[in-house]
């Protein structure tokens, strides 16, 4: 994955973001779990993060994300296009401004969707590394898209996974899918919704409004990640397995505006532990339930990843 870079502002660097061997000035999934992990660690505390605008457009939605933490600041601003899959274009466009924390000078300029195809996959492999049991070896991968990819190659980072089945709509992006995952010595295969009830970690990185599959079928030891929505209207899991699940979020703050998965299983009174107090080891971890992780995206991961991209572009 290379994508184009943005022309710079004045006074800016372009700085390429892409997985690149170490010294090129990009990071792989390895590094930006990592950032992800040390910012709550030093730490963060998520729920005191700024909130996302959103703006309705005729092509979609625009999306300002904000964030600043010691050393640096920055904001991304993203689109949300739906219809451009069927163009042949990225439904997430956008570009990420890195800012000098102490002076907001502008530092860099990064590609936005590559930013969000890099964090997204290293906040749920932040999350699985800690919700799955030691033994986890088989992923249930729903999508065939860009984040589908990016989740498969994080949860590798952090995770020995030894199996593979893709879900997806579309079979000749699932194949090629399961294809990638042969190439890096998983046995994969594509398969149906079903196939949940052999899993070990689940991920749904859809653009699915409905669930993907019936929650009852998963496993009690199972650990399962929903990151394709942002709404408060839309999900990709059931109400059967909220119910089931314990469940954890980045923050309660967000999940209670924009985490459709938990709102219209009406989560109401239900814990849920943040990311920074499962990432430090506070969040309960019960056997003999499924646990859940939704995210919604975040700018202060954003933020997270895209200075350490800059640092090693530095180096």
């Amino acid at each position: 994955m290379t994508p184009s870079s943005p022309t710079a502002l004045p006074g800016t660097a372009v700085v390429p973001l892409q997985y690149a061997v170490p010294g090129t000035g990009g990071i792989g999934p390895a590094e930006a779990v990592g950032a992800i992990e040390r910012v709550l660690l030093n730490g963060f505390d998520p729920e005191a993060a700024p909130a996302r605008s959103a703006v309705p457009v005729p092509a979609g939605e625009l999306l300002m994300m904000p964030a600043a933490d010691g050393s640096y600041a920055g904001v991304k601003i993203a689109g949300v296009a739906p219809v451009n899959p069927a163009r042949g274009l990225p439904r997430i466009t956008g570009s990420y401004l890195l800012l000098d924390g102490p002076t907001l000078q502008p530092l860099a300029l990064l590609d936005g969707a590559a930013l969000t195809a890099l964090r997204t996959p290293a906040v749920t492999a932040a999350a699985l590394r800690r919700l799955a049991v030691p033994e986890a070896r088989h992923l249930v991968l729903f999508g065939s898209g860009p984040q589908a990819y990016g989740h498969l190659d994080a949860l590798l980072a952090v995770r020995p996974l030894s199996r593979l089945t893709v879900v997806a709509r579309h079979a000749g992006r699932a194949e090629a899918l399961a294809a990638y995952g042969r190439g890096l010595g998983l046995a994969a295969a594509v398969g149906g919704p079903e196939a949940v009830a052999e899993a070990d970690l689940v991920v749904c990185c859809t653009t699915a409004r409905t669930p993907l599959f019936d929650g009852t079928l998963v496993p009690a030891h199972a650990a399962v990640a929903a990151v394709g929505s942002h709404e408060p209207d839309v999900r990709e899991v059931d109400g059967a397995l909220v119910g089931r699940a314990e469940l954890y979020v980045e923050a309660r703050s967000v999940a209670a505006r924009e985490a459709g998965d938990l709102l219209l299983a009406g989560v109401a009174g239900r814990q849920l532990w943040n990311l920074a107090e499962l990432v430090r080891g506070d969040a309960l971890l019960p056997a003999g339930r499924p646990r859940f992780f939704k995210s919604v995206g975040m700018a202060w991961e954003d933020l997270a990843v895209a200075a350490e991209v800059y640092r090693q572009a530095q180096a």
